[in-house]
């Protein structure tokens, strides 16, 4: 099985905002970049869609080490809280409704498919790949303003 690793990072101008994406797929010397963004989106669903849309991009089953610097999507896959959530029927343990499901599921559809870890790093602290994420990213957002 291929070992991808894929960067990621999303941005919003405001939360909620205008809001933008961005990726880096490399396989062995290759990359790839992608990015896109919404007119009104949050941060949040911003890293979401960009480590689905990346996922997405690959065009078979692959073993994927996901870093970002998002706690949000690591912690949620890392300290096993969207099994959880699965589990308790899209509710979080304070019982309030879990955001972004259909983002879940669909990253959840992705990791049937690929071997999938996550790394989390700290956001804007110099780490290459990361950093370029963020400027295709703030790009893709910043057409909407």
């Amino acid at each position: 099985m291929k070992h991808v690793f894929l960067f990621s990072d999303g941005a919003c101008s405001g939360n909620p905002g205008p809001g933008g994406w961005g990726v880096i797929l490399r396989y062995n010397d290759t990359e790839k970049e992608l990015s896109g963004g919404e007119a009104e989106t949050t941060n949040n669903r911003m890293e979401l869609t960009a480590v689905i849309k990346g996922l997405n991009a690959l065009r078979f089953p692959c073993r994927v080490t996901v870093t970002s610097d998002s706690k949000y999507v690591c912690d949620a896959i890392n300290q096993n809280w969207l099994s959880a959530w699965v589990k308790n029927g899209w509710k979080k343990a304070d019982r309030k409704p879990v955001l972004n499901t259909d983002l879940w599921m669909e990253l959840l559809r992705l990791m049937e498919i690929h071997s999938v870890e996550f790394l989390w790093i700290k956001g804007h602290a110099g780490h290459p790949e990361n950093e370029r994420c963020d400027k295709l990213a703030v790009a893709a957002y910043q057409q909407f303003l």
